[in-house]
């Protein structure tokens, strides 16, 4: 029965975890850029249960055999959350200074994972670091700065800087004011964007290294988009279905638990007096 108590435990855990995830995605609705994060449930490994018996047999009192009894489930878990990394649709703003990339062509990988390209801004703690929002704003200083304060990167990994908020990007990526060249956006790419990690602020970052330029592969196709905006690519109705089947399994559980409360009251104050 205390077994029972863990199992009903882990699963309360399990979509209290989901329950959250989705609250996040939801709130992130209107959030430019935003991936929808997706949970993977599974459960922990079966017990084999066993039945110990000693037979009598005549000069042999520790003889024992195992008679199977079955498999225990011992409850679920979360095992990890990764942000869906398929495309928002793009929405018109005419606003110079918002840019979002379109994917023509994505190569998948050896593992069916479809790759993804992102913009890369400054790491206030050094490095670099990827965000698909493409809300951009010009600072007081005249870099052209994400939406998290951080400074958009190009191509050498340098701030880009602009007299005014008068210019122009081409379909392949290069800033242009008063007809000529500033600079080019750094764009890269992730042959598997699901070994990024999320940092508290949005954006992702790849651990032990850095992501390489969308420009230098030839399979890789894309264009930029300027006074467009990428959109989040999170499904508010199909969202609140799967929020409400976490509640619905939440309570569930809790009447279980309830259940096995009510029994363990019984067994202590009652069968307990016999």
């Amino acid at each position: 029965m205390f077994r029972g108590f863990y199992t009903v435990a882990s699963g309360m855990l399990a979509q209290q975890r989901r329950t959250e995830m989705l609250t996040n995605n939801m709130a992130n609705i209107n959030t430019p850029g935003y991936k929808a994060d997706q949970s993977s449930v599974r459960a922990f490994p079966d017990m084999l249960i066993q039945k110990m018996e000693s037979p009598d047999v005549p000069g042999n009192s520790v003889a024992t055999t195992m008679t199977p009894v079955g498999r225990l489930n011992t409850g679920v878990y979360i095992q990890d959350i990764t942000p869906n990394f398929k495309q928002g649709d793009l929405t018109q703003t005419s606003l110079n200074t918002d840019l979002a990339l379109n994917h023509i062509t994505m190569p998948l990988n050896q593992n069916g994972v479809q790759g993804s390209v992102f913009f890369t801004v400054q790491n206030p703690d050094g490095g670099v670091q990827y965000t698909r929002n493409g809300n951009f704003t010009i600072d007081g200083a005249g870099f052209l700065t994400a939406a998290t304060g951080q400074y958009v990167l190009d191509t050498y990994g340098n701030p880009i800087a602009l007299v005014n908020d008068s210019f122009t990007v081409t379909e392949d990526g290069w800033v242009q004011q008063n007809g000529q060249n500033v600079a080019r956006l750094g764009i890269a790419y992730a042959e598997n964007p699901n070994l990024l990690t999320k940092t508290s602020t949005g954006l992702y970052q790849m651990d032990g290294g850095a992501l390489p330029s969308a420009y230098a592969n030839n399979q890789v196709a894309f264009s930029v988009k300027q006074g467009y905006i990428e959109r989040s690519n999170v499904d508010a109705a199909e969202t609140m279905t799967n929020m409400l089947t976490a509640y619905r399994s939440f309570e569930a559980n809790q009447k279980v638990l309830q259940a096995y409360d009510r029994s363990m009251d019984k067994a202590v104050n009652e069968i307990g007096k016999l």
